[in-house]
């Protein structure tokens, strides 16, 4: 119990006296902070994208390419197979007709907002139940585009990133003009950052015949999966893969969202070695100024623990203040901040909000509290071993 009491004593005048160092405090507190903000928003675009391209797509969706692709852009299907992918069981049906939409993706080049450097931005062909596959689409916008003509529909990440795609203008690329009649959203998945058209009109501009690249099926159900991809794989006359919709995102997300967490990290390791010598100065600082302050507390009796315990939380108090700062000025700055990247897996343009969850800020704060730890940890150790003569003849 005396040392509990002794502990917490020196503990709370340590820090009833950081306003009397505010100065050297500040450094601390300054350093932890930009640690904090740089690993959060850095953290947050990976989120961010991941968010985006997670959901996407549903569980009761089944995604239809070529065998061997890796993407819609490596893939490529023909109309017999088309026809035959439609036939399959399992498939969601209007009457006679399948609720599945055979689709084609090319890029198109648009200036992003604010540059003029041209960005690659997807556009994609569908059939008229594409949107009765993806319950999620809405117009919010105008209408939607009349099948048979050059009229599209600019998703709102897209409209919201890239140059020239509001409602009422003209997109020109080469030779071809596409007229904007509508905007739509879906609820934040990837294809708001597309512009859609009619898939016969896309492929007659870029003379694709009568081919396609995937086919995106409604299921009876989630659990009819199985049966339509075996039905699939199994028949010689076709020769694709099948994944569910959400499983297809989820993959394509995984190494662009890898890269930027290890950045991340990597950044935040190298400004918290700075932020580490900068608590650490601080607190050898503290402890200079105050050694015939601590040398009276050992004399009078206080034990060398409660000395290096007072000190360390003194030091992991200012890094939480610090991580504190840096969380909230990282979700002020950068939570719900619309931007674009490049999609590796397609090489198309992916439009995403940042997000600074709950969870960015926890490890933010943990950083912040292990840097702390480690600044204050060889201080403290000094000023437990302070020699008592020495000190009380500063007096």
């Amino acid at each position: 119990m005396d040392f509990i009491k002794q502990t917490l004593a020196v503990t709370m005048l340590n820090l009833r006296t950081i306003p009397q160092r505010l100065g050297s405090s500040g450094v601390a507190i300054v350093g932890i902070a930009g640690v904090v903000i740089v690993l959060v928003s850095v953290l947050s675009i990976a989120q961010g994208f991941a968010a985006a391209m997670e959901n996407t797509g549903s569980e009761s969706r089944a995604l239809v390419m070529r065998s061997g692709a890796d993407s819609e852009m490596t893939s490529g299907l023909g109309a017999t197979e088309v026809d035959l992918i439609k036939q399959a069981p399992g498939l969601r049906r209007d009457g006679q007709t399948a609720t599945a939409s055979a689709e084609l993706y090319v890029i198109i080049d648009i200036p992003k907002i604010g540059t003029d450097s041209p960005a690659n931005v997807p556009m994609r062909g569908v059939q008229p139940q594409a949107t009765a596959v993806r319950d999620e689409f809405s117009i919010i916008e105008g209408r939607m585009f009349r099948f048979g003509t050059n009229e599209v529909v600019v998703g709102r990440g897209a409209m919201v990133n890239f140059q020239g795609l509001t409602l009422g203008s003209t997109i020109v690329s080469g030779q071809n003009k596409w007229e904007v009649v509508g905007i739509f959203e879906t609820d934040g998945s990837v294809a708001e950052t597309e512009i859609w058209c009619d898939s016969r009109v896309l492929q007659s501009v870029y003379r694709r015949g009568n081919s396609y690249q995937t086919v995106l099926a409604q299921l009876d159900s989630s659990e009819s999966f199985d049966t339509f991809r075996d039905a699939l794989t199994t028949n010689p006359q076709v020769n694709v893969q099948v994944r569910r919709e959400t499983e297809y995102y989820a993959q394509q997300s995984r190494q662009l969202s890898s890269l930027i967490r290890n950045i991340g990290f990597g950044i935040a390791a190298l400004m918290g070695i700075g932020a580490v010598f900068g608590a650490i100065l601080t607190m050898y600082t503290a402890v200079s100024t105050r050694a015939r302050e601590i040398a009276t507390l050992r004399a009078l009796g206080f034990n060398t623990t409660s000395v290096l315990v007072s000190v360390l939380s003194e030091s992991i108090a200012l890094a939480a203040i610090g991580g504190a700062i840096g969380g909230v000025l990282a979700y002020v700055a950068f939570n719900g901040y619309q931007t674009s990247t490049m999609n590796f897996s397609t090489f198309s343009q992916v439009a995403f909000a940042f997000q600074v969850t709950p969870q960015l800020l926890g490890m933010g704060l943990t950083y912040a509290l292990i840097m702390g730890l480690i600044g204050g940890l060889f201080p403290a150790l000094r000023a437990a071993r302070l020699p008592i003569p020495s000190a009380l003849r500063e007096l």
